[in-house]
């Protein structure tokens, strides 16, 4: 549920970028709880909490789902990055090369992990295609980001993955995007993706939690949507939206007496 105006208390006011992870620099395994919030919860409740820790471009504009009854997408972000093609270097003799960048990046998506591809934005030729979706779902990725286009579009229609995409495009890749790099920082769709960083996606979108907020975004995520459904409920009940939306303290008190 939206409710940008109801007040839950942040337990996420004072994190620290170095709670991210181990002193090796890998990213701490998020709680069994936070990913059990994160998987229920919606993209709109996550980006009120993200707002009120301060961020405000986190969500991923011009997205939509390619397959409506696989929609929700909890993972870990792994990252593609491409630039513009370049006639002499992006031949389609590159397809019989099992060690490009694109064809080993999709090799190297972790279970539980999202491939998030910086396209620049760019449609015209396909981000990925169907095949390589295919063994992304084979590996156990946990979903596809994409600010350009997918090819094969039925294809991932049925496919049993959420990805997103700005649409669809028969294609190639190699007509105009270059494979460098993987698990760097990207931009994709105007926001800053990092390695490890948190994606979600759902019905209304798709979002990126920094990685060192996660835990706490999750957990006041789920607290919020649970005081928004009893705000819900008095409004269907014909309360007022004034001293129940945002809740006043005696309607918060009511709240928490029937915890």
């Amino acid at each position: 549920m939206k409710g940008p105006s109801v007040s839950v208390e942040t337990s996420g006011q004072t994190e620290k970028s170095a709670e991210m992870g181990t002193s090796a620099g890998v990213p701490a395994p998020l709680t069994d709880e936070a990913m059990a919030a994160l998987h229920s919860v919606s993209t709109a409740t996550i980006t009120t909490q993200l707002l009120s820790r301060g961020f405000r471009n986190t969500f991923l504009e011009g997205l939509s789902v390619s397959n409506p009854s696989r929609q929700r997408m909890v993972g870990e972000a792994f990252t593609m990055r491409s630039i513009p093609a370049r006639e002499d270097i992006d031949v389609p003799a590159i397809f019989q090369d099992y060690d490009h960048p694109q064809r080993k990046g999709v090799e190297s998506v972790e279970p539980g992990q999202v491939l998030v591809i910086d396209s620049r934005g760019k449609k015209r030729a396909a981000s990925l295609g169907h095949i390589l979706a295919t063994r992304l779902r084979a590996r156990g990725a946990a979903g596809v980001v994409t600010d350009g286009s997918l090819r094969d579009m039925e294809g991932f229609e049925r496919l049993d993955l959420p990805t997103f995409s700005a649409g669809p495009s028969p294609t190639t890749n190699l007509a105009q995007h270059h494979v460098v790099d993987f698990q760097v920082p990207i931009a994709c769709a105007e926001v800053a993706v990092y390695p490890g960083d948190i994606i979600v996606g759902d019905r209304d979108g798709v979002v990126c939690i920094p990685r060192h907020l996660a835990e706490s975004v999750a957990m006041d995520s789920l607290e919020q949507e649970r005081l928004e459904e009893f705000v819900l409920a008095q409004i269907e009940d014909g309360k007022p939206l004034r001293g129940t939306y945002p809740p006043n303290e005696q309607m918060m008190q009511a709240y928490r007496d029937q915890l």
